[in-house]
């Protein structure tokens, strides 16, 4: 299996996706902004704002290639006189909408290749709910079990506390939303992460995360676009996603990494909503649903059934 059969389907990813998610949200159209990287290749970058459902939505594809950064030499144990080139390719998705009852949610797929043959899949999906809804929180992780148990029964549980412990905001003790999965370092063969399954099963399962996102958020944003809202939960909205951007900004690695490694700043920040606010040792009211939420947000919460 070649890196352009990947490619190919990570291209074919982001245009479904694209197709289905304009379809939901009614209104809202995707612009292409299309770019080329300083090392080589480059990548689509689309955009949604300002729809229906969504105020801004990002569903990017990239393909890079270069000479491995210093950083990630320092990562991967690489020598530093080694002459190790990469190929990286994938497609990120992150959607803010406009109604408070309408989840945050974000995905990423992606294939890493090094000029030794060495090579990896990594990804995830997460939710972050502004308000928790036990009902989607369920409906949620059993679609991401019954995705991962046709490909390993181990996977589910074990990408499920990766991304609890991914997805975790140290500096406020809470997680970022209801979690999800994550993986990283899939490789082939590699009895650790992958679980011993050959690459094409490992593409196979990258396959189907992918292809989870649509019916996902397709079946969230119909649920609860036109659910009415409060000027207080907007501002609720408003402060959920301060918090999302402090994940972004302090400890997603991806986001560290892309700005360290001078990668495209547009595409790296796209993930950012269009407004946040911070409000100085802000307390939710005991007993609210916005006080039922915080406390909702902790490691190790078993949303599937």
């Amino acid at each position: 299996m070649k890196v352009d059969e990947i490619e190919g389907f990570f291209k074919e990813l982001q245009d479904s996706i694209c197709s289905a998610i304009a379809e939901t949200d009614g209104t809202g159209k995707f612009k292409e902004d299309l770019w080329e990287h300083h090392s080589g290749g480059g990548g689509r970058t689309r955009l949604i704002q300002h729809g229906s459902v969504l105020e801004k939505g990002g569903v990017n594809f990239s393909k890079v290639q270069g000479e491995v950064h210093p950083r990630l030499r320092q990562q991967m144990n690489l020598g530093d006189n080694d002459d190790f080139h990469f190929t990286a390719t994938g497609v990120s998705i992150v959607m803010h909408p406009y109604n408070p009852h309408v989840p945050i949610i974000h995905m990423n797929v992606r294939y890493f290749e090094l000029s030794n043959g060495t090579c990896w899949f990594g990804g995830g999906i997460d939710l972050t709910p502004h308000y928790i809804n036990e009902a989607d929180a369920a409906f949620f992780h059993n679609y991401l079990k019954q995705s991962c148990d046709k490909h390993h029964i181990d996977f589910y549980p074990k990408f499920k506390t990766w991304a609890d412990d991914y997805f975790f905001i140290q500096h406020r003790n809470e997680t970022r939303g209801i979690g999800g999965i994550f993986f990283d370092y899939l490789k082939p063969g590699d009895a650790g992460n992958g679980n011993g399954l050959s690459k094409e099963e490992l593409f196979a399962f990258v396959k189907e995360v992918g292809e989870s996102f649509a019916p996902i958020y397709t079946t969230l944003m119909q649920k609860h676009r036109d659910e009415p809202f409060t000027e207080a939960q907007k501002q609720w909205q408003f402060l959920r996603r301060g918090r999302y951007v402090e994940f972004n900004l302090v400890w997603d690695r991806g986001t560290k990494f892309g700005l360290e490694t001078n990668g495209r700043t547009e595409s790296i920040l796209m993930s950012l909503p269009p407004q946040a606010n911070w409000e100085y040792n802000h307390e939710p009211e005991a007993g609210s649903p916005e006080a039922a939420t915080l406390e909702a947000l902790k490691k190790g919460l078993n949303w599937a059934s």
